[in-house]
């Protein structure tokens, strides 16, 4: 098999090159002549006292990892592909309390836990609300004189406030959670000057929070998914601290990539029109599994092998990071018929914008299709006619697809 035709020293989680694309073509390269390859880096560079990572590309290789955690590890060095890299180890270690980070046996025991809040039964409460929330937030948007920014206008409102109305939190201190979240994955972005202290300071902020909140519960349970996950500990609920780190990771796992996957839905409805006239008029049920596809708003996680084993054929030794590009899986050949087309009507849809499946396979799923379905009736309802003002400003990140702003018109 030919090597990749790939510059020396080309890495996939270099933050300056996802600040201006997904590096799709090289994804390509990737899966057709090397689909597990060594991508090596300055020792330190992404925090980690290493020099590189194994990329896997392709999709049957993706799942085949994310499906074997007693070979592929999340919590040995997180599931961050890439840090600051003036980050300390034990900033890294800490984030194993996350479960993001578990591994089984203590990663089942948590998330048994919290997923009673991720119930059909419980999503289902929430749509009546989430709807008209939708609706209100579109409502607004409509009603601003000339272009508006639909990230911070549309995107991150009904996301924000699904989080609210889960958990409890009240709609007044959204915009702290917005806030505190933004700083925490924002690290590589100089605009927005956000050292990686800030960003370990946001986390802390969050975490109080939700233990201040689970305290409160614990004092005065109501009938609300924080009683349901921290009252009476010893019978088998979260203690403040999981509870602080499980509030922590659904502001980004629930609130970034879910705006971040409506930002980039949208700005692919604007530049395939004949897709946005086709939902307007059609609604497909099977839009928002394609719009999670085509933005894959996580481009990669990693795991660490936990032993020498191999994927594909190639060695991969204890210790060995391996990167796992969510976007490339969801762009193979061998898996979606003509790939590079948004297509809302694409059934099935197999794609990892979810994860791989396995443990870590996404908790709030139903919720952020929910989100998205519903956000973009609304859109489709209320603002027609949307047109884009400009290109979209992309986020410099390692490991987030994100937008940092995509100003629209409905003139």
């Amino acid at each position: 098999m030919p090597c990749p035709a790939l510059p020396d020293g080309f890495d996939l989680t270099d933050p300056d090159l996802l600040h201006h694309r997904v590096p799709l073509p090289e994804f390509a390269e990737l899966r057709r002549a090397e689909p597990v390859r060594w991508i090596p880096q300055p020792q330190g560079i992404a925090g980690f006292a290493d020099t590189g990572y194994w990329a896997v590309t392709r999709h049957a290789d993706v799942k085949y990892v994310s499906t074997h955690p007693e070979l592929f590890s999340s919590t040995l060095n997180t599931a961050i592909i890439r840090f600051n890299e003036h980050i300390q180890r034990d900033a890294i270690d800490a984030q194993r309390l996350i479960l993001l980070n578990m591994d089984p046996p203590e990663h089942t025991r948590v998330r048994q836990i919290v997923q009673r809040g991720f119930t059909p039964r419980s999503i289902r409460a929430l749509e009546d609300r989430l709807r008209a929330r939708a609706a209100a937030i579109v409502a607004a948007a409509r009603d601003r004189s000339g272009p508006f920014d639909f990230v911070t206008e549309v995107a991150c409102e009904l996301p924000l406030q699904a989080i609210a109305e889960l958990i409890g939190v009240p709609q007044e201190d959204r915009s702290k959670i917005f806030d505190w979240s933004n700083k925490m994955i924002a690290y590589d972005d100089p605009e927005y000057a956000i050292t990686e202290e800030v960003g370990a300071e946001s986390a802390a902020e969050i975490i109080a929070y939700a233990m201040n909140m689970a305290a409160e519960r614990k004092q005065c349970p109501a009938r609300d998914i924080v009683t349901t996950l921290v009252a009476a500990e010893d019978e088998g609920n979260l203690n403040s601290d999981e509870f602080g780190f499980f509030v922590l990771m659904l502001a980004v796992a629930g609130n970034e990539t879910t705006r971040n996957a409506i930002t980039h839905g949208m700005h692919a409805f604007l530049t395939h029109p004949e897709q946005w006239d086709l939902f307007r008029r059609e609604r497909p049920a099977t839009t928002a599994e394609e719009i999670v596809r085509w933005a894959t708003p996580v481009n990669a996680f990693q795991r660490t092998a936990t032993q020498d084993t191999e994927v594909s054929g190639v060695r991969i030794a204890k210790g060995d990071r391996v990167g796992l590009f969510y976007a490339s899986a969801n762009h193979d050949p061998e898996v979606f018929t003509d790939p590079d087309a948004f297509d809302i009507t694409r059934d099935p849809n197999p794609h990892l914008g979810f994860g791989g499946g396995g443990p870590h396979f996404c908790l709030g799923k139903s919720l952020a299709v929910l989100e998205i379905d519903l956000i973009f009736n609304a859109v489709a309802d209320a603002m027609p006619g949307l047109r884009l003002a400009a290109e979209p400003r992309r986020l410099r990140s390692a490991w987030i697809n994100g937008v940092k702003e995509l100003r629209v018109t409905t003139s």
